[in-house]
Formats: structure tokens, C-alpha cells, sequence
């Protein structure tokens, strides 16, 4: 009799929780379609910002950046210089200039990007076997420019040089191919992995997209969390009507709502932005999955333990405007993270995007498995453990307040 009891009252015990997280789970559902605000970030975020991003990086190597040339020598030989820049596919001739004074004028005015300078005794020096020199001038305002002028001029340079040197070697009588392995002994070979074309998007892009999701979520939970303050009498995240016992089912049932919406943002901004704008996609779906549930559940966990002191919507949007540009910097995709200080690099393990960003690159654009991102994989549900404890005991603490500030009214 007393097993069948205790079965029974486990199961009203068991009925009673699922009935009190759907109820948790369908208010918060009509408070988060309600509220516009919310609907922006948790929709219209997701959905569009990562089609904003991609679409600007779009072209994410430069083509026919135009240089200027100032030409003293007037040599079939500086002539020869010109075209074989002008042929590549990054830079574009825009015009020659007589000085370069006035190459500096066309610079300042950025009609060109870059200067090629061949001195008046270039072809001289290289018919007496002496050294000469063409100067490069980037525009290292932009690193993007002086990459693409920099490694395209000296290729076509270095190119031109073993040329010469082969000529020279061939005059001495050495010919062939001993001509051509003492002019270039150690062959220089380029392979770029993980991102061959060198472009911005392929190594910029996955990363955003993950700091994406993390943005959105943690400030539709905060400006959730501001208008419940706003509109409770005691300005409290938690009303005094609510039951100890009951923190759980609240909890629980935002959390999971949470995480069905973002379950389908994953898929689409991390399974099929990149495809259809053709980023870095070679990582195993099924790691990024495992990588993502823990990633998701820490972001809630985080995001609902500051909501607990968010005392209003607009403290979100200025919280916004501080984390953005930060956390771009703390996940290391814009400067490497052995380059960060340890305070800096420890205060970036606070946030669940710095390891959910390192570990989805690794898996997606480094084809790496759940074993090689084991460190990011454990201190995400470390981290959602954490937080998940930590919302908990703020809820309880403003519950108690709340039972508090009742009580005295």
C-alpha cells in the first residue's frame, strides 16, 4: 500500500512540475512575441543580421587595386615591370606619373591605393651586374591594401629577379637547370590552409556568426527581464507570489523556450549562412551540434543570471554597446589570444561566446572533432553548470526579496 502511495504521489509531484513549467513556458512565450523589442533580437536579429554581415564581406579579396607608376627610366626593362604588375588580378595600373610629387597628390586624393617607384639608373645597374632598387609605397591605412600591393609586388619583383639572375648565370655559362636551381635554391611554396583564397570573410565571418547568437539571445533575455522589473510593483524580476518550490518550474520553463527558438537559429546561421555564401563549411554537423548544446545552455544560463540585475530595457542597450566590440576582440579571431594579456584572457573565459566561438572555428573552418576542442567543449558545460546554479540562487534571492518588500507594504 505505501509503495503504491509513494508511486502516486510521485507521480501527482512529477504531473504538477511538467504542468508548471508549460505554464512558465507558454507566459514567457506570449511575453516574448508581445514585446517588440524582444521580437527584433530574438527574430529579426538572428534572421537578418547574419545576412547583413555576409552580404558586405560578399567580395572578400580586393581585385584591380589601382596603383600609381612613376617610371624614370623609360626602359624596355621598367616598362616590363609595369605589365607584369598590371597583370595580376589584384592590382590595376591607374595611371604613370611623371614624379612623385604628383603620384603623392593622386595618393592623397585616393585615387590610388600605392606607388611602384623605378629609380632613372635601374637598367644601368643591372647591365653591370650591380644591385638595383624599386620602392614599394602602401597605403597601410588599411591592412587589406598593403597586404594585397605588398605581396603582389613582391612577387612580381622576386619573379623578375630570378630572371635576371638566371641571364646573368648563363652569360658566366651555367645554363639549364644548374642555372635555375643556383638562382632560386630553395624554392618558396605558399600553401594556405583552412582559408586559401586569404580572404576576410572565410576567417572573420564564422566567428561573428556565433557572437551573433549570443548577442541576440543575452539581449532579448535582459530587455525581457528589464519590462518584467518595470512592471512589477517593487521593481523585482520575481514576484512575492511565486513559491520557493516553484523557482525551478520558472526557470525551467523560460530556459526551454529560449532554447527551442535558438535551436532553429543554429541551424540556420551556422548551418546554412555559411553554405550559401560559401564560408569555411568542412566540420562534422554533428560535432557542431554537440558543441552548440552546451553553448546554447551556458549563453541562457549567463544571459538569465544578469537579467537579475538589469534594472530597466535601456540598461541592455547600453550593455550592447559595450560587450559588441569587446567580445569581438576577447574571442581572438581579430588578434590572436597568446597575444592578450592573462587579465584580459581570463576575464574572456567569463563569456560563453570567447569558447563557443574558438571551438565552432576549429570544428567548422579546421575540420576538427569534438576531441580536439575538448577544452572548449568542457568549459562550455562547466560554464552552463555554473550559470544554471547562479541563476537559481539569484531567483531565490529575489523571490526572498520580493516576499520582503510584500511584506512590508
Amino acid at each position: 500500500m505505501n509503495d503504491k502511495k509513494n508511486k502516486s504521489s510521485l507521480l501527482v509531484n512529477f504531473k504538477a512540475i511538467v504542468k508548471g513549467i508549460w505554464q512558465n513556458f507558454i507566459h514567457e512565450l506570449k511575453t516574448t512575441f508581445h514585446d517588440r523589442g524582444v521580437v527584433i533580437m530574438f527574430i529579426i536579429g538572428p534572421l537578418i543580421y547574419p545576412l547583413l554581415y555576409s552580404t558586405l564581406y560578399l567580395n572578400e579579396t580586393l581585385v584591380d587595386v589601382p596603383i600609381g607608376v612613376v617610371d624614370n627610366s623609360h626602359s624596355s626593362f621598367s616598362r616590363q615591370i609595369a605589365r607584369n604588375i598590371d597583370a595580376t588580378e589584384n592590382l590595376k595600373i591607374y595611371s604613370n606619373y611623371s614624379s612623385l610629387a604628383e603620384a603623392q597628390k593622386a595618393f592623397e586624393n585616393s585615387d590610388i591605393h600605392g606607388i611602384i617607384y623605378i629609380p632613372k639608373n635601374i637598367n644601368y645597374k643591372l647591365s653591370n651586374n650591380e644591385q638595383a632598387t624599386v620602392s614599394v609605397y602602401c597605403d597601410v591605412s588599411s591592412f587589406m591594401y598593403y597586404r594585397t600591393i605588398f605581396q603582389s609586388c613582391s612577387y612580381c619583383i622576386l619573379n623578375m629577379s630570378k630572371k635576371i639572375q638566371i641571364q646573368r648565370l648563363s652569360a658566366a655559362g651555367i645554363t639549364g637547370a644548374s642555372a635555375a636551381m643556383i638562382a632560386d635554391p630553395m624554392p618558396y611554396q605558399n600553401i594556405s590552409l583552412y582559408n586559401a583564397g586569404g580572404g576576410l570573410a572565410s576567417f572573420l565571418l564564422p566567428g561573428i556568426l556565433v557572437l551573433i547568437l549570443f548577442q541576440t539571445l543575452f539581449f532579448g533575455i535582459t530587455m525581457l527581464a528589464g519590462t518584467s522589473r518595470e512592471e512589477n510593483r517593487f521593481h523585482l524580476l520575481v514576484s512575492g507570489n511565486a513559491h520557493r518550490g516553484r523557482i525551478f518550474r520558472v526557470i525551467s520553463g523560460k530556459a526551454i523556450l529560449y532554447f527551442l527558438i535558438y535551436s532553429v537559429w543554429i541551424f540556420y546561421v551556422l548551418g546554412i549562412i555559411p553554405q550559401l555564401f560559401n564560408l569555411p563549411h568542412i566540420g562534422n554537423s554533428v560535432d557542431i551540434i554537440n558543441l552548440m548544446i552546451p553553448f546554447l545552455l551556458a549563453s541562457i544560463f549567463f544571459s538569465m543570471t544578469v537579467s537579475v540585475f538589469i534594472p530597466n530595457r535601456e540598461t541592455s542597450m547600453v550593455l550592447f554597446m559595450f560587450m559588441s566590440i569587446i567580445l569581438l576582440f576577447l574571442s581572438g579571431i581579430t588578434w590572436p589570444q597568446s597575444n592578450i594579456n592573462g587579465f584580459w584572457r581570463t576575464f574572456a573565459w567569463i563569456f560563453p561566446a570567447s569558447h563557443g566561438i574558438q571551438g565552432y572555428i576549429k570544428i567548422n573552418t579546421m575540420s576538427a572533432d569534438l576531441q580536439h576542442v575538448s577544452f572548449e567543449y568542457i568549459s562550455l558545460w562547466i560554464q552552463a553548470a555554473v550559470y544554471m546554479f547562479t541563476t537559481s540562487w539569484a531567483y531565490h534571492w529575489q523571490l526572498k526579496k520580493a516576499t520582503k518588500e510584500k511584506d512590508n507594504a
